[in-house]
């Protein structure tokens, strides 16, 4: 495993490297939104912008070496997902506008895509919500299982909008994983490269960020994250392995629902990273915490989980 996470992670910060440089050269960034928290705007604005092209080849490169069917399995939920998240922001490349798909449009794609591979696990037997609680491969855990794997892919994509937060929690996940997760085997080596490429990521997206994920690398992450768990009859460690980005999406639902329905603001912005931001704190300040708050309490409720 060593030989692997030195390759792996030289890999990510070599491609990595070379990818900023060309991104750069063709002026590959993303414009930001107008209705952003408008902090270091001309900064981001020419931050390359699709560093998750990386995640792309190292996941590629990670399927063939397995050659296996559960290996080819595991890695399409995060390759295919992040082609769509490649697509989203290939658009937005192409059309200078800080929107890409339809967002109706991305989450048919999305949609189409868990239920196939959720279905596709389910046919294999692989489908359970937690050993000994629910993990017979009921009818019942595959829309959970469903469910949790469309929105696993869309909230770490809405958490990614401060340098290093991502990625940071993500990597976090990993180890909150390796209390729930057998560490053997598919589960073992694809924890050390998923880990390895996410650290050579963050090399260059701590702030000041040098590149961005982008929806590609958001979507990869995502996708990751929920094959690790439902492929090993875990739904139900998506909850503590993913706790930052849960309540990253609960809060943007939560604002969405108060102004539709309460025309009010929970929120000074959502997500809740912003929220932070739009009340004074640094950037830096914000994402720190936020790891402390993701690790603390992705602890806790992976012991309680694993107490049932």
């Amino acid at each position: 495993m060593l030989i692997t996470a030195v390759t792996f992670l030289t890999l990510s910060i070599v491609l990595q490297y070379f990818w900023i440089k060309y991104q750069r050269h063709i002026h590959l960034t993303q414009i930001q939104k107008w209705y952003g928290v408008n902090i270091d705007t001309e900064i981001k604005a020419k931050t390359p912008s699709m560093g998750g092209v990386i995640f792309l080849l190292l996941g590629l490169l990670a399927a063939m070496m397995e050659l296996s069917v559960d290996g080819l399995m595991f890695w399409s939920l995060p390759v295919l997902s992040g082609l769509i998240g490649f697509a989203d922001d290939w658009l937005k490349f192409r059309t200078h506008t800080s929107e890409g798909f339809r967002s109706l449009d991305k989450l048919k794609a999305q949609l189409l895509l868990c239920a196939v591979w959720v279905m596709a696990v389910f046919m294999r037997g692989d489908l359970g919500l937690w050993p000994g609680l629910w993990d017979g491969g009921g009818w019942l855990s595959v829309p959970l299982a469903f469910l949790m794997t469309a929105g696993t892919i869309n909230a770490v994509n809405i958490t990614d909008g401060l340098d290093g937060l991502a990625g940071g929690c993500f990597m976090i996940s990993l180890a909150v994983m390796m209390l729930m997760i057998p560490a053997d085997g598919l589960n073992s080596r694809a924890m050390t490269e998923l880990f390895a490429m996410t650290a050579g990521f963050m090399f260059f997206n701590t702030r000041p960020a040098k590149t961005f994920m982008g929806d590609t690398g958001s979507h990869f992450l995502g996708g990751a994250l929920a094959a690790l768990c439902v492929m090993n009859g875990r739904t139900l460690a998506i909850i503590p392995a993913g706790f930052m980005f849960i309540v990253e999406m609960l809060s943007s639902a939560i604002q969405i629902f108060t102004i539709r329905k309460l025309n009010r603001k929970i929120f000074l912005m959502a997500p809740l990273h912003h929220h932070f931001q739009k009340l004074g704190l640094d950037e830096t300040a914000v994402t720190v915490r936020f790891w402390l708050v993701h690790a603390t309490g992705g602890v806790i409720l992976a012991l309680l989980l694993l107490s049932l």
